[in-house]
This record gives C-alpha cells, sequence and structure tokens, in this order.
C-alpha cells in the first residue's frame, strides 16, 4: 500500500484535545489506525488525553518541545521517539520558537 501525503489535504486544527495554539496535519486513517504527519505551531500544545484503544507513536522530525506521559516529563527532540501505549495519557507541547514537526502513528489493539 502506497501513502501519498503529497495528494492528501492539510486541515488545520485549534487546540487540539483542549491543547493551546494551532496545529496542521495530513492524516490517513482505516480501521487499524492512522498516520499522520503533522506540526504542532510555536506556542501550541495538544492536551493532555487518553488512548483508550490504541498506541501512539510520535517521532521527532524537528523542533524541540516536550511530552508528558503518566505524568512522567519526556524532552522531545529531532531522532527522538515517543510512544504512549494504550491505557496510558500524554500530552505533547511545543517549547520552541519553530513548528514541532512529527510523524505520528496510531496503532488499534
Amino acid at each position: 500500500m502506497l501513502i501519498d501525503f503529497n495528494k492528501t489535504k492539510e486541515i488545520t486544527v485549534p487546540g487540539m484535545n483542549n491543547g493551546t495554539g494551532m496545529m496542521t496535519a495530513k492524516m490517513y486513517v482505516d480501521e487499524q489506525g492512522k498516520v499522520i504527519p503533522c506540526s504542532i505551531h510555536a506556542d501550541g500544545s495538544i492536551g493532555l488525553h487518553r488512548h483508550e484503544t490504541s498506541d501512539d507513536i510520535n517521532y521527532v522530525l524537528s523542533g524541540s518541545g516536550k511530552a508528558i506521559c503518566d505524568g512522567q516529563e519526556e524532552i522531545l527532540s529531532p531522532g527522538v521517539c515517543h510512544v504512549c501505549k494504550k491505557g496510558s495519557e500524554h500530552s505533547i507541547i511545543n517549547t520552541g520558537i519553530d513548528d514541532l514537526v512529527l510523524l505520528t502513528i496510531v496503532v488499534e489493539r
């Protein structure tokens, strides 16, 4: 299967999961999960939320930020992968002046 994100419409999401600021994303969704290249813009965040049915894998392509997963803070930088396992809760915060660019993979299980 080939997913061509060059042909996928980008969406803008204000305050994702009651977070702050803006996020832009392109999404592929099916019954097994999601593939989401996305950018959390400066001063933006994805609010605290729980993954009841899936693992959420976030690979940092560029920018800087932090994730808070089950109360533990993790520093995000290019080449780092943050994983929020099924049943856990997390938030992601852009702490830099540039976009925090992620490739997010959501695996339903």
